[in-house]
């Protein structure tokens, strides 16, 4: 008899699942960030933390309030969209040349409106072979290890890599295609680099990913951009190369690097000072991560990272031709308090090879090799 039973129950077969409505693939999510920010070396030029991106600002910032909503094609329902709108300090950074930005509006934004359209496309999925997804409208890049969204980053403070290197988002259009589990492949025409009006009458940026999966714990993404960037013209490329790897096979813990190659012909900056005959510019950066989660609610995570900026024109820190090379640790602890509430306690030190911080006084020549900040931020997680 229990030959018998359990004969009958291993050879059971599993029911299948039964297919997602609608409503069930349509996906949420919103959070809330604020955070404060202290300079311990006293913050620099204009009361900002030298070289960052999210957490400029010195002290208390409404970093940022968003939400998504988004649905992936599949093959019941084979059209998708999504729609994300922010607003908050760190939305006014995020802007595109033509959405809440125009020319005279320069980085760090910060006569731009507090809110953004992060996002808003539709796509869909066409019968071929596994399935060739197609996109279009605004989107965010493919390209980095990092993302915009606090809650889905290891650290709260961004990388020089995610600041100076890449873009965030791009207006366009991409097909994707996926040869099994362990490969898919990504590209298609782009505007540019966080534009969303064609400022050189061209359209012809390319955008591509190639990601692999030759295990279950192993993800390594290469991505690649490449097109004219300079406003009224189509010939001087701007082209960056991105490797990304994320590791998972170890209980509790996770490993990431990210490596970023770019160049651009004839940059502009080097153009217009006209010191130098040879006006290419060139930049490069490698970052690694490691994070443990100590139980459930509590994991910690260290980011390594060195940036270099030979001509100094992605990061502005000299003038430009001057070589700026920088490189930052950063310890991260963060804790689920209740639900969706989760605390984060960050130290940083950021180091670079000439004086390009402030130290103590306020002023406008930097006056520092080094800064240091310590952050405590709050974000709460509606979905």
């Amino acid at each position: 008899m229990v030959g018998m039973t359990a004969t009958t129950a291993f050879g059971e077969e599993k029911p299948p699942e039964k297919p997602k409505t609608l409503l069930e693939e349509i996906v949420l999510f919103a959070y809330v960030e604020n955070s404060y920010v202290f300079n311990l070396n006293g913050t620099g030029r204009g009361d900002v933390n030298e070289l960052r991106l999210y957490d400029l600002d010195g002290g208390y910032t409404f970093n940022m309030a968003e939400f998504s909503v988004k649905k992936d094609p599949s093959d019941r329902y084979p059209f998708g969209f999504g729609v994300v709108v922010t607003a908050g300090r760190d939305a006014q950074k995020n802007h595109a040349l033509g959405i809440f930005r125009d020319k005279d509006d320069m980085s760090p934004f910060r006569n731009t409106a507090f809110f953004d359209l992060q996002e808003a496309y539709g796509s869909y999925k066409i019968p071929l072979g596994s399935g060739l997804t197609v996109k279009a409208g605004k989107f965010v890049t493919l390209l980095g290890y990092e993302v915009i969204e606090s809650p889905n980053n290891l650290n709260f403070s961004r990388s020089f890599l995610f600041a100076f290197a890449i873009p965030l988002t791009h207006v366009g259009a991409l097909a994707s295609y996926s040869f099994g589990d362990w490969l898919s492949v990504t590209g298609g025409p782009m505007v540019g680099w966080d534009v969303a009006e064609d400022n050189n009458s061209c359209f012809c940026t390319f955008m591509g990913q190639v990601t692999s999966t030759p295990m279950k714990d192993l993800t390594a993404s290469f991505n690649v951009i490449t097109g004219p960037e300079q406003a009224s013209n189509n010939t001087h490329n701007r082209t960056v190369l991105d490797f990304v790897v994320n590791y998972t096979a170890i209980k509790n813990v996770t490993l990431g690097a990210n490596l970023d190659f770019g160049f651009e012909d004839k940059e502009a900056t080097l153009d217009a000072a006209g010191t130098r005959k040879d006006t290419d510019a060139t930049w490069w950066g490698i970052a690694g991560y490691g994070a443990y989660d100590w139980t459930e609610q509590l994991r910690t995570a260290v980011r390594l990272e060195y940036f270099s900026d030979p001509e100094s024109v992605r990061t502005a820190a000299r003038p430009p031709g001057n070589r700026t090379s920088l490189w930052e640790t950063t310890a991260t602890a963060q804790y689920k308090i209740w639900k969706g509430l989760v605390g984060r306690l960050e130290y940083r030190h950021d180091e670079a090879n000439e004086k390009v911080f402030k130290l103590r006084d306020h002023g406008t020549t930097p006056t520092a090799k080094n800064q240091d900040t310590f952050t405590v931020a709050l974000y709460y997680s509606f979905f």
